[in-house]
């Protein structure tokens, strides 16, 4: 989630520094120029203030129109700007240099005639540091006995404008990019902020649909809004930890007070069939019938049990242990003319052996039950990939499940509706999972090609993290996160 919210937050702050810095660039570009814009109109002001007193008739004797003529020299000399003044027909009064004349088009035209109404012209276009060949045009009115007689005009070189505003621009972008570096911290501290509880609920989540019940979040940090959310989450998970123990109470009652009476139905039942003809069907059907209730009752009680019992766990050589079993099951392989094999490398893990044998009983047996005779089931234990598990495939050449049978085994009383003649109470895979879940490992199921089924069981390598409760699935104390 947080590679998603933090580009987000990031694109929305790099958008509303843009548009900040955007009118900010532009302002200081226009307040640059005007600064340039202004020097120009009092040095205009300044030429024309001379030129209403340069006389028309003697030109060449005139002092005050050579003045002005050094003047303007001067002006051209220091600055590069050129200036002159001209009469309404276009007539050079004084101009620097000589030969400049005004402008016959473009902005300089323009400001021309707008001198000539008796106004200074207006501010010329806006000069940008990529216009290398823009100049500045200013024109200024030389009144005289309140008529227009000449107009001053100045041309300027933008280099230094537009040197002024790049660096000005420079700066904006400099601290345009140390608020955004600011922004970027802030986001990263506030996205890890919010989203702390979300990953601890996210873990804790994790822990207690794998079974770890009693896992918890501690509601110390993030908005407001999320701590509650956490109080409720583990107002809900007490609330779930505490039915299911009632639930598993109650199988764990319930089928140790059917046990009682049922057996004392199946005498009865014994007794009737010996006032009965031998080989009597119905009475073998309920014998039958009886039994397999038996077992259910006792696949029940195991259930319950394995459900709430912690698990013990230690290292054990899952080889050595993986062999023993099937060895243990060779013989009944053997009178079912099924080839049972194993393959059992020298491999520890962490697991409660008697957990990891009752699930490999489990496994193997269920492995036997659909095998035809004269086929084979292989059971071989290695580490996986990495070293973080030890693994105990269990592969058959049975009939094998559908891939909607596959998302379905290992549930509670769930059998194919092909295989419903078989013995079994369809508890037993629940019975592994719930076996090796509780000591962090765990059980897959796949298709064995070309048919019947690969079953693997998992056990992990590592240790136990200290205060990891894995074998408690149903406290309503215990390990608490926090996301520190």
């Amino acid at each position: 989630m947080r590679t998603r919210l933090l580009p987000l937050l990031i694109v929305l702050m790099a958008g509303v520094l843009l548009a900040l810095g955007f009118p900010l660039a532009a302002s200081l570009a226009a307040s640059e120029q005007q600064r340039v814009v202004v020097d120009r109109l009092d040095d205009a002001a300044r030429f024309a203030a001379l030129a209403q007193f340069v006389s028309d008739t003697n030109p060449a004797t005139d002092e005050r129109r050579t003045t002005l003529g050094g003047e303007l020299a001067s002006y051209h000399d220091v600055y590069g700007i050129r200036a002159g003044i001209f009469y309404r027909n276009n007539r050079s009064m004084a101009a620097a240099p000589e030969d400049w004349v005004v402008p016959y088009e473009g902005e300089g035209r323009r400001a021309f005639r707008e001198a000539l109404l008796g106004r200074r012209s207006h501010d010329p276009p806006q000069v940008w540091p990529w216009q290398p060949h823009a100049r500045l045009t200013i024109a200024s009115p030389v009144v005289r006995d309140g008529d227009v007689v000449a107009v001053v005009v100045t041309d300027s070189p933008t280099g230094q404008l537009r040197m002024r505003i790049l660096r000005g621009w420079l700066v904006i972008f400099a601290g345009e990019a140390a608020a955004m570096l600011l922004a970027i911290g802030a986001a990263i501290r506030l996205t890890g902020w919010v989203l702390r509880p979300v990953r601890v609920l996210d873990s804790v989540t994790h822990d207690i649909a794998t079974g770890r019940m009693n896992s918890r979040v501690a509601a110390t940090g993030g908005p407001p809004e999320l701590r509650r959310l956490a109080l409720s989450f583990n107002e809900m998970a007490d609330n779930v930890a505490e039915a299911l123990e009632q639930q598993r109470a109650f199988v764990a009652d319930a089928s140790h007070q059917l046990r009682n009476p049922l057996a004392a139905l199946l005498l009865r039942i014994e007794l009737l069939a010996m006032e009965l003809p031998e080989g009597n069907e119905e009475i073998a059907s309920v014998r039958t019938e009886g039994k397999r209730l038996s077992q259910v009752l006792d696949d029940l009680l195991d259930l319950a049990l394995a459900e709430h019992a912690a698990a013990e766990l230690r290292l054990v050589d899952v080889g050595a242990l993986t062999a023993e079993r099937v060895a243990s099951w060779r013989p009944v392989a053997d009178d079912k003319g099924v080839v049972l094999t194993g393959e059992c490398g020298a491999v520890t893990a962490w697991a409660d052996p008697v957990a990891l044998s009752s699930a490999l009983d489990a496994v193997i047996d269920n492995a036997l039950k659909f095998t035809p005779a004269g086929e084979e089931v292989s059971v071989t234990a290695k580490a996986r990939s990495g070293g973080e598990s030890v693994a105990v495939v269990v592969a058959d050449h049975g009939p094998g499940l559908t891939q909607e049978e596959l998302g379905r085994v290992g549930d509670r009383f769930w059998r194919s509706g092909r295989h419903q003649n078989i013995k079994g109470s369809g508890l037993g895979l629940s019975i592994t999972r719930v076996l090796l879940t509780a000591g962090g490992g765990g059980i897959a199921f796949a298709p064995n090609e070309p048919h019947g089924l690969r079953v693997t069981v998992t056990v992990p390598r590592n240790p136990p993290v200290a205060g990891t409760a894995t074998g408690d699935r149903g406290g309503r104390s215990g390990q608490s996160f926090t996301g520190r």
